[in-house]
């Protein structure tokens, strides 16, 4: 079911973010203490993505995120160590992976998914893969279907995300018209999506763990508390979090809708594929 986090705050090394807590994401690789029944340990792959720590990209704009993505459980790759003890962000997502029964074992389909400023990850599964969602596929560009990461759900998930996103659409909206869309055609899905842009974290709690933290200086977002501060608090069943540093909401998450309501092409009612 994978494991999760986004954080921002002060410039601190992602080794400090992801492998030095107590339980940080390298421990939840291997000892994961809420995965609600999605597996038992997370060594399908992990990724990493942080925004450099420079003003402006030259032309104005926020620098794009840099990525590192592995098929490899987090705790085997040494060369990750040593580049997570000497590179410092503001801002981080990351993930390590449990791949979905039939899915594959690639540093593709690894999350944090990327474009522009914007990273992504899922932490759960969509039921009935992969017909229960064709029809939502369907409304996407056939080159982003084409092009996904990987034919997994975490991928169509971001490219439905992605699609929204590029169209100028508040995030907020997009995280929670993806996962009415799929939960109306996919029920009982698992649906944790975590977006940041480097300035703000969007998340949702749909039928899995999510934990938030908030200070004046800090805000992280994660499967699992990485420690026990307790100023960690969980994110209720079926909401949407938004988080920045000094800055928590949480939002219903409301009940599953058509796609057309959630502003995903509907090319009409169709039976899932075989």
């Amino acid at each position: 079911m994978c494991r999760h986090l986004a954080h921002l705050g002060p410039p601190t090394t992602l080794s400090a973010l992801l492998l030095e807590p107590p339980h940080g994401l390298l421990h939840q690789s291997y000892a994961p203490t809420d995965m609600r029944g999605g597996g038992t340990v997370n060594a399908d792959g992990f990724g990493a993505g942080w925004y450099p720590q420079v003003e402006t990209a030259g032309n104005g704009h926020a620098p794009q995120p840099a990525r590192y993505r592995s098929d490899q459980p987090i705790w085997s790759d040494g060369a990750f160590a040593s580049l997570a003890a000497a590179t410092r962000s503001r801002a981080v997502l990351a993930a390590v992976r449990s791949a979905t029964t039939g899915m594959p074992v690639t540093s593709t389909a690894a999350a944090p998914f990327g474009e522009g400023p914007w990273l992504f990850s899922h932490n759960g599964l969509v039921r009935g893969w992969p017909g229960s969602v064709a029809g939502l596929a369907e409304g996407l560009p056939v080159v982003d279907l084409l092009t996904l990461d990987a034919p997994t759900d975490a991928a169509l998930l971001w490219a439905l995300v992605r699609h929204r996103l590029r169209a100028g659409e508040d995030p907020a909206r997009v995280l929670t018209g993806a996962v009415l869309a799929v939960e109306a055609v996919a029920p009982h899905s698992r649906l944790n999506l975590l977006l940041t842009d480097g300035s703000t974290i969007w998340g949702t709690a749909w039928d899995h763990a999510l934990s938030v933290r908030v200070t004046d200086e800090a805000a992280t977002v994660a499967s699992e508390p990485t420690d026990a501060d307790p100023g960690w608090e969980p994110v209720p069943d079926r909401h949407l979090v938004v988080a920045a540093p000094g800055r928590l909401e949480r939002r219903p998450l409301g009940p599953a809708v058509t796609p057309t309501d959630t502003g995903i092409p509907d090319r009409g009612t169709r039976a899932p594929h075989p």
